[in-house]
């Protein structure tokens, strides 16, 4: 049946959630932010009866740390804001997609700006050309970029595309680094791989993954010249945040030089996070492939691949490694990103590093005092948390942290009106956001959260 949704002035076919409690409540059938339905569990349950899990990435689940998720309706600075109206401090800003803190003015001016002139075309437009720019001035080894839609993409179509410019098929990977979903990577992945205690993934045939090739990170591995290529996060944030060990990189860069093999930077998180030129000027080691996602759309589904001009241009239409998408280089992602990246500058990058170190210093106190052994390590923006004695160096030491303590802390961090992400493997993101007001809540926060930790 065709109703009037007064608020919007159209005729819509989507229904209230409630048509009792909704219009009551100045609720849009078509922009929910679930107003007339005040309750995370009775969300969930209902999202659960037509997405599997309740949840459209499986990392949102609460398997790992017990419980059903908060449902949020709105997001402002530091802040989100769940169905039922509770606020809480969130370390998570959409797994790092977030830098300038929720509904940042001039991301939400720019999407106003954008909307007006249509949300797809299908043809090039004049912002992926202005993003594809930026990024190449950024970050010198990009001298050729191209946009799609996802993190995941963008690994895969690297993966494509150094198969296709070397002629050969070995990919080599490290345990605990994960570059999406993307079946010849999931072998053993860390961070959602990890949290939801799988060695991999059913659906995934052993041809897939049979020129795939997993070592152990922070160990540079013998290079063959079967290889196509190596594939490796230069900062491990998906087993918490392991640095690379001192030669690391390096060492890698000239292992694949030896052997003709391209080496690939899944700067997906790192890259524009903890720095304007990511991990790789960070560490003075240039990759010919960089995977981009996450702060480049500003908070919107996004990826890229950049790289030398001699390697990009074997992607169609120059070459013949195959690349499209119907919403690639996307109006409005670009819009965000644009103004994203043009907020970004040194002075902020220096400060988000500064409240990086606060948010690491806090959690150190606050877990001290309360008798948890557990370590804080911070690179750059990242802070990753590892409950032990020891900061890992890779993917078998991370895995010997506490996990049990991690849910605890967890769940009493969201008692206190903090978010951290549901898994003991994933980074801790703070944005601009986390001013000073909201470090000293948190660092009060986090203390009594500590001690309840320790009781429950």
């Amino acid at each position: 049946m065709v109703r009037r949704d007064a608020a919007l002035g159209a005729a819509v076919t989507i229904p209230f959630c409630d048509p009792r409690l909704c219009p009551s409540a100045g609720c849009t059938a078509t922009v929910c932010t679930g107003k007339a339905i005040a309750s995370n569990h009775d969300f969930y349950m209902r999202s659960s009866a037509v997405i599997p899990g309740g949840v459209n990435s499986s990392i949102r689940a609460f398997k790992s740390v017990g419980g059903e998720p908060y449902i949020v309706a709105r997001g402002e600075g530091a802040h989100i804001i769940d169905v039922e109206g509770k606020r809480y401090i969130d370390l998570v800003q959409s797994y790092g997609a977030v830098i300038l803190g929720h509904a940042y003015p001039a991301i939400t001016s720019a999407l106003q700006a954008a909307a007006v002139d249509g949300t797809s075309f299908g043809a090039p437009t004049p912002r992926e050309m202005k993003l594809a720019e930026a990024i190449r001035e950024r970050v010198p080894s990009c001298e050729r970029v191209r946009l799609m839609n996802s993190g995941t993409e963008a690994t895969s179509t690297a993966v494509r595309l150094a198969r296709g410019a070397t002629g050969r098929k070995r990919i080599i990977t490290f345990y605990g680094n994960f570059h999406g979903a993307t079946d010849a990577l999931l072998a053993a992945g860390g961070s959602g791989i990890a949290t939801l205690g799988i060695p991999g993934t059913a659906g995934v045939p052993e041809e897939a993954v049979a020129n795939t090739l997993v070592v152990p990170y922070n160990v540079v591995p013998e290079i063959g010249t079967d290889v196509a290529a190596v594939i490796v996060e230069p900062v491990a944030a998906n087993m918490g945040v392991v640095a690379p060990a001192p030669g690391f990189l390096e060492g890698l860069r000239a292992a694949c030089d030896k052997a003709g093999a391209l080496l690939i930077f899944d700067e997906v998180i790192t890259g524009f996070r903890i720095g304007p030129g990511g991990a790789q000027a960070k560490y003075d080691v240039k990759p010919d492939i960089t995977c981009f996602g996450k702060v480049i759309g500003g908070g919107l589904p996004i990826g890229a691949i950049g790289g030398s001009k001699a390697v990009m241009e074997n992607l169609t239409p120059l070459g013949k490694v195959f690349h499209a998408g119907t919403l690639a280089g996307n109006p409005l992602a670009t819009a965000a990103g644009l103004a994203a990246l043009n907020e970004l500058t040194q002075d902020v990058y220096m400060e988000l590093g500064a409240r990086a170190r606060t948010l690491a210093t806090l959690l150190r106190d606050a877990c001290s005092s309360a008798g948890i052994v557990a370590q804080f390590p911070v690179v750059g923006t990242l802070v990753g948390a590892f409950f032990g004695a020891h900061t890992p160096t890779n993917f078998d030491e991370a895995k010997q942290t506490d996990e049990q303590m991690y849910a605890r802390l967890f769940h009493a961090m969201l008692a206190e009106g903090v978010a951290m992400a549901p898994g003991a493997y994933e980074a801790l993101f703070v944005g601009l956001g986390h001013d000073d007001t909201v470090m000293q809540q948190l660092a009060e926060r986090t203390h009594r959260a500590a001690l309840a930790a320790t009781r429950a």
